[in-house]
């Protein structure tokens, strides 16, 4: 009775600290930037159907005359009313630019949600055991970890992907395996610091097993700094994966990925800038409105910082 009595007063505390880091956090302007920028996003990525007037891979030879790589014509900004709109112009495979750019939203942000989710998931496993157990079992994890974080990212990015072949399932798991390690070592530090503190002790010394206390007493009290790592983490992966379909290796055409559409169109940035700039400006977005939320959860979650 009083263990139970306990853990719903640690329960009540630990919502309470959770409440009061959400409202720090809408106290932060760059964390209330990220928000409505992400949540823009998102709204596209989820009406993208809706919002884009074509189909992302339609080729529009026959169905309208129109040019390849024609700009951008909207009808309230002075573009004849007999000309089909076309906001963000016609790309060189003559499809509309923003109905790529509207669906490349949802593609973007699976492949961050999907590949930092993994890679998360993976790394809290291997640092919380490597922090928690100790000895030749830390040693181990952490040296096999130590020599992924030897390499450069991309690069291994890249020859994982010549192994595994080209593609975005390939691109992202590659993506995911290269950010293991950053989060092992985040969660690995976090728990060395908090198996250390008295309520720990007092969980360990009535009996709880090792795995109750990883779990219910441990990784809930280390978690606060993967939260901010994973949502940074996001921006980078998108980045990361938006590299390597500029390259090739990632998504593949007719895919309506930022990255391959900046590559298909890298030629064309004096004759069809419109092609190369609004996919920058797409990428750009997305990982500054994850830069902000990660930012403002930093804040938010730090203890010593006081709103």
């Amino acid at each position: 009775m009083e263990t139970l009595s306990t853990d719903f007063r640690k329960h009540s505390r630990s919502e309470n600290l959770w409440l009061v880091a959400l409202r720090r956090l809408f106290r932060q302007r760059s964390g209330v930037a990220g928000m409505i920028l992400l949540g823009f996003l998102t709204l596209l990525a989820i009406f993208a159907p809706i919002i884009a007037p074509y189909d992302p891979i339609q080729v529009l030879i026959g169905v309208e005359s129109i040019e390849r790589r024609a700009d951008p014509c909207i009808h309230l900004l002075g573009c004849p009313e007999d000309q089909p709109q076309h906001l963000m112009g016609i790309d060189g495979n003559v499809r509309d630019e923003f109905s790529r750019i509207i669906h490349g939203t949802r593609i973007s942000l699976r492949i961050g949600f999907l590949t930092i989710g993994a890679a998360i998931i993976v790394g809290t496993i291997l640092g919380a055991t490597a922090g928690y157990v100790g000895g030749w079992v830390s040693d181990v994890i952490m040296r096999v970890l130590d020599v992924v974080l030897a390499f450069p990212f991309l690069l291994l990015a890249i020859a994982i992907v010549a192994v595994l072949g080209p593609g975005l399932t390939n691109a992202m798991m590659a993506i995911a395996i290269i950010n293991i390690p950053a989060f092992a070592r985040v969660i690995r530090s976090s728990v060395l610091s908090v198996k250390e503190e008295e309520y720990v002790s007092a969980a360990r010394s009535i009996g709880a097993s090792p795995l109750r206390i990883l779990f219910l007493h441990v990784l809930p009290n280390a978690i606060s700094p993967m939260i901010v790592q994973g949502t940074l983490g996001i921006g980078t992966a998108i980045l990361e994966t938006a590299a390597l379909s500029f390259i090739g290796m990632g998504a593949q055409p007719p895919q309506p990925e930022w990255g391959s559409m900046l590559a298909s169109e890298r030629n064309q940035v004096f004759s069809a800038p419109h092609l190369v700039f609004f996919p920058g400006l797409a990428i750009m977005i997305t990982v500054l409105g994850f830069n902000l939320l990660g930012d403002g959860l930093r804040d938010a979650l730090d203890p010593r910082l006081r709103l």
